[in-house]
């Protein structure tokens, strides 16, 4: 059954609170903006849970993207004539947030160009626009199936755009792409037939796959030869460039500099707790050897020899994904146990091997279930090594994701990281807040639960756990440092790698694929310290304003009764929320 966007939105704004003239104006803008959207953006419609686009792409060509900008503009325009004063508080938030939105939207179309420097974008056209139908979608699996097919015979117009194009990328971004190409090569082989599952519609899918397996193919010959040849494109934005980013990015109300500054303090604080943690468990690991000298090379000598140590007690490599699995269920129980927040029910979180064609530079994800479909299937992703790999490599992953490592990664990821987080989201009844999410929130609160989780006796108070919480951790603060220096200052690959392996006290393996990452991104890695700090500090001044009064498990909901909105607006919204009833 097909529902019109505006009748879905009709039936959310059902759950509104009471609205005058100007809230009711600035719905309607955005209503008629998601509209216009997903009319332009099939793709993005899918994502946001809108099934009637399910059977387009996106028309991706050079002609068709150069009118993007305009509508982006109009609405800005529309914007204008509301009185801003004449809002609701909620709507005023609200209004904040979607012209920041459109404003990041326009600057990015004149500063950062992914359709002709990272061919990554077209990847999400390809494979995932497929995948997302058969195995989030909440629409009949024959309707899902239909849409498949109608939309893999649109495959090959998104490959020639790609090839008119591109131009000069990163040679590190293309990489990738041609990385993630072969999976979808493979996908379209032989994935495909398992994400579909049982159907009588079966049998269509091989006549539909074969041509996308032979443009993707010639695609790849493309990728290989003719743009690898030219991949000379610079992956730094310039420091200019990073700052404005960053505020639109975080829109945190800090800047590039502050972040930078406040995330070297944090890097000190946290290996300085790390050393007095490894100092402990030195003699049960390392029974007749001396502690190394409390010296700054001592210190980390130390940090590194404990952390290898227990890094030797992982998964082999085929039961990754079955050991993260079986840490959601003590996880779980703990959360209920100690009163954390109440559990989304029911639980439609689903833990599955993440599909080559999305694999590259991380070893989970979340892909939480639509806002406009949030009965759907929320997936967590994991990735094993592949399988050819040779011993060493994947030896080195799995030791950084050891047995500790693998239930940190389960909190952040899901219960009661994204998951959890995503799915109380799903239920605010602004619309504007559930569909432009902010990641600072969404990674802030996924990290904030880490250490949270410890706190309140998770593992028993075991120090190895904990000592892998904070090498987590760490890896979040030198995510910002690793951002900045990256993309501000000429930091070489050797340099990089020395600080995450030398001081971060990362893996070979892990700290290469961070840098592949930082390369391809900008801005979004330190999402995740500035997100924690406001989260912690949050935290800390509400606990002490109310202090016996404070109740854990009300003040988490309070937090994640606002929505995945920007983190500058948390204090004063969760006061709000802790006014009312748990």
């Amino acid at each position: 059954m097909w529902i019109p966007v505006l009748c879905l939105l009709a039936v959310a704004a059902a759950d509104q609170p009471k609205t005058n003239a100007a809230d009711d104006m600035l719905n309607e803008v955005f209503k008629q903006h998601l509209e216009e959207q997903f009319a332009q953006h099939p793709l993005g419609a899918t994502r946001q849970g809108d099934h009637r686009f399910d059977h387009l792409l996106d028309d991706v060509s050079p002609a068709a993207r150069a009118k993007w900008p305009k509508r982006i503009a109009a609405t800005l325009e529309k914007l204008r004539a509301i009185d801003v004063k004449s809002l609701s508080r909620g709507s005023q938030i609200d209004y904040e947030i979607f012209v920041n939105h459109l404003t990041y939207q326009l600057w990015a179309s004149e500063n950062v160009k992914p359709f002709e420097q990272d061919p990554r974008t077209y990847n999400e056209y390809i494979s995932e626009s497929v995948f997302s139908l058969l195995t989030q979608s909440t629409q009949p699996k024959a309707v899902n199936i239909r849409n498949s097919i109608a939309r893999m015979g649109q495959i090959p117009q998104v490959v020639a755009a790609a090839k008119a194009s591109l131009k000069h990328p990163p040679r590190a971004v293309l990489e990738t792409a041609i990385t993630q190409n072969r999976g979808s090569i493979l996908f379209y082989e032989r994935g495909i037939y398992a994400a579909a599952g049982e159907s009588a519609q079966l049998s269509l899918l091989r006549p539909a796959a074969e041509p996308v397996v032979v443009a993707l193919k010639e695609y790849q010959s493309f990728l290989e030869k003719e743009l690898l040849a030219r991949a000379d494109g610079d992956w730094r934005i310039g420091k200019e460039k990073f700052a404005r980013k960053l505020e639109f990015e975080l829109d945190a109300g800090i800047s590039a500099d502050e972040v930078l500054a406040e995330a070297q303090v944090e890097f000190d604080r946290v290996r300085r707790d790390m050393y007095v943690l490894a100092r402990q468990m030195w003699g049960q690991l390392f029974p007749k050897q001396p502690l190394p000298p409390d010296d700054v090379p001592g210190r980390a000598e130390t940090i590194r020899a404990v952390l290898a140590q227990l890094g030797k007690r992982h998964s082999k490599p085929d039961e990754l994904l079955k050991d993260a699995r079986d840490s959601v269920g003590q996880i779980k129980s703990f959360i209920s146990q100690h009163d954390i927040l109440r559990l989304p029910e029911p639980d439609r979180c689903q833990v599955i091997e993440m599909p080559e064609f999305q694999r590259g530079n991380s070893v989970a994800y979340l892909s939480p279930a639509p806002p406009l479909d949030p009965q759907a299937a929320s997936l967590y992703a994991v990735s094993p090594p592949p399988k050819e790999w040779e011993a060493a490599r994947a030896n080195s992953l799995l030791e950084e994701y050891n047995q500790y490592m693998l239930q940190i990664l389960t909190i952040h990821e899901a219960y009661p990281g994204h998951y959890v987080q995503l799915e109380y989201s799903n239920r605010h009844p602004s619309l504007i807040r559930r569909i432009l999410s902010s990641g600072t929130f969404a990674e802030g609160w996924a990290v904030y639960t880490e250490q949270m989780m410890l706190d309140q006796g998770y593992g028993q108070t075991d120090p190895a756990l904990r000592m892998n919480q904070l090498k987590f951790y760490l890896r979040a603060v030198a995510n910002a440092i690793l951002d900045h220096n990256m993309h501000c200052t000429q930091m070489t690959d050797d340099e990089a790698l020395s600080f995450l392996v030398n001081e971060a006290f990362q893996s070979d393996g892990e700290a290469r694929l961070k840098i592949v990452r930082a390369k391809q991104t900008s801005c979004q890695l330190s999402t995740y310290f500035v997100g924690r700090m406001a989260f912690y500090r949050l935290r800390q001044t509400i606990q002490r304003e109310q202090g016996k009064e404070f109740d854990l498990g009300r003040y988490h909901e309070a937090v994640l009764a606002n929505g995945t909105l920007p983190v500058k607006y948390l204090p004063e919204l969760t006061r709000e929320r802790l006014k009312s009833p748990r």
